[in-house]
């Protein structure tokens, strides 16, 4: 009698183990857990990687969220993804339950270009946890009082610069940024222009926010050997750039830390961050090698991330002054009622500059500089609503649907400081766009001290200058169709724009006697 046990039979065999164990998987998932999210029909194998817009995924999102609903389910390749398209949703998941949604997801440019430095993309743990703690100490509310001095001298620098050589206004903007972060960590005083600390910072920042998303990740995930190609090697384009971006990360964490040692030694070291927690430190603890690498964590992070955020902010800021003059005058004719022309505004006039304020809270709005976060993934299985979220499931708060939500902010694309105001003028009781500094455990914990630089930028601008088009040789204003830059964060580029002094006498004397009447 002929055995059964041919090769053929022998290959089945444990291929139809396998496939039936793997229905039988699917069918107890299904009988335990409720549906997925809806959201849109993936292919085999890529799943909906080919249906995002790479370059701007929160447009995708958000219009897949008018199809399925504030949640939706999709898949990039064999990655889950979460897509929250409500801040009523985003609150219940990742602040009700930040003890399951506080992790964050594999992103795979994140190791070859060097980012492992960045607080805010390592997995939640212990060391994240020492990190925060780090950065909590110096910019919790009370804390962050201390630097607003610091940060009316360098927005009175920026005036200056602007006052000075005002087509340079993108440069004066981003220094202004980088040189606030960098005194409050460091106590290191940027030049006005060109620092080389701050033109490092700018360069590391501009590489890496660039591929820093699940969406643009997703090459180097499939093709990891792309970022281990020889630099000689012809298209070995990634992996040029992600050496360069190492070495650009390296200098940032380094020579500022450096530089604090350096004073510490001469005995000139004045407050910092970094300083605080080397006086606090105790050399004979335990785990001395945790301890140094969370400095230095928790220091380059701190003024990275406050000089990316800030400037585009400012930038955006000024670009929707350019583009709604009115708003301008209304801003100016407050400021003149309240402080007069005499001096600058400073924090103490903020109470009565609530029309300032609502630009501020209105830029933040209408053009967030993180449109979808950083995305959160999470480390055990969910429900929501009827509907499942697998353990390990990314998850993205799409900052640009909330921001956009017609029901909050009628006419949400346009920019609009009366939406914070009632019809007295007056703040309204509505919440700041808080979700444009994250949620739960892993919000921004420096949003106090970036909000105020903002608040005092926005209304020294106000107050000494207008932001006009740029005109042609005819006097004939020049328009323009904003374009930007996207990455996981977002600012605009540059646009032709004029600085013209409310004064048309304005000089530089006049403008420091009006910062020493402001003190």
């Amino acid at each position: 009698m002929p055995s059964i046990l041919t090769p053929q039979f022998a290959l089945l065999l444990p291929m139809s183990i396998a496939a039936i164990a793997f229905i039988d998987r699917l069918r107890k998932r299904n009988e335990v857990n409720p549906p997925l999210p809806p959201g849109p029909k993936p292919l085999p194998f890529v799943g909906n990687a080919f249906s995002i817009d790479t370059i701007e995924p929160w447009n995708t999102y958000e219009e897949w969220g008018a199809l399925h609903g504030d949640l939706v389910y999709a898949r990039l390749f064999n990655q889950n993804i979460i897509i929250v398209n409500s801040e009523k949703i985003a609150k219940e998941l990742l602040e009700k339950r930040s003890n399951i949604y506080s992790g964050r997801p594999f992103i795979a440019t994140i190791e070859p270009f060097g980012w492992t430095y960045n607080v805010g993309l390592i997995p939640y743990g212990d060391e994240w946890r020492l990190c925060r703690r780090m950065i909590h100490q110096n910019f919790r509310p009370e804390a962050s009082l201390k630097f607003r001095p610091m940060q009316l001298r360098k927005v009175h620098q920026l005036l200056t610069n602007l006052l000075e050589s005002p087509d340079d206004y993108f440069a004066h903007v981003c220094t202004f940024a980088a040189a606030v972060g960098m005194s409050s960590v460091y106590d290191y005083d940027a030049a006005p222009q060109n620092d080389p600390l701050v033109e490092v910072v700018d360069k590391a920042l501009y590489l890496g926010l660039r591929i820093m998303t699940p969406e643009r990740a997703m090459l180097l995930d499939r093709l990891p050997f792309l970022a281990r190609l020889p630099l000689w090697f012809p298209g070995a384009t990634i992996s040029r750039d992600a050496a360069t971006s190492r070495q650009l990360i390296d200098e940032m964490v380094e020579k500022p830390l450096q530089y604090v040692r350096d004073n510490m030694a001469t005995g000139t070291a004045a407050p910092s961050l970094v300083l605080n927690l080397l006086q606090r430190h105790d050399v004979n603890s335990p785990q001395p090698e945790l301890f140094d690498s969370a400095l230095r964590k928790s220091s380059s992070t701190a003024f990275a991330a406050s000089a990316e955020t800030t400037s585009s902010s400012l930038l955006f800021c000024i670009l929707a002054l350019v583009l709604n003059p009115d708003i301008q005058e209304k801003a100016y004719a407050q400021i003149k009622a309240v402080v007069g022309t005499e001096r600058l505004p400073n924090f103490e006039d903020s109470d009565s500059l609530p029309y300032i304020e609502g630009i501020v809270r209105e830029s933040m709005r209408w053009q967030p500089v993180l449109p979808m976060g950083v995305m959160h993934a999470t480390t055990a299985d969910d429900a929501y609503e009827g509907f499942f979220i697998p353990k390990g499931s990314t998850i993205i708060a799409n900052a640009w649907a909330m921001a956009h939500n017609e029901a909050i902010y009628p006419n949400a694309h346009e920019f609009r400081p009366e939406k914070w105001l009632d019809s007295d003028g007056q703040l309204t009781d509505a919440e700041p766009p808080t979700f444009t500094f994250g949620f739960g455990r892993r919000i921004c914990p420096g949003r106090h001290a970036a909000t105020a630089s903002l608040w005092a930028a926005i209304a020294s601008f106000l107050a000494t200058f207008k932001f006009m088009k740029a005109q042609d040789a005819q006097g004939n204003d020049v328009d323009f169709v904003p374009t930007y830059v996207s990455g996981l964060t977002r600012h605009p580029n540059r646009f032709p724009l004029r600085v013209v002094p409310r004064n048309s006498d304005l000089t530089a004397d006049k403008l420091a006697n009006l910062v020493r009447a402001s003190e």
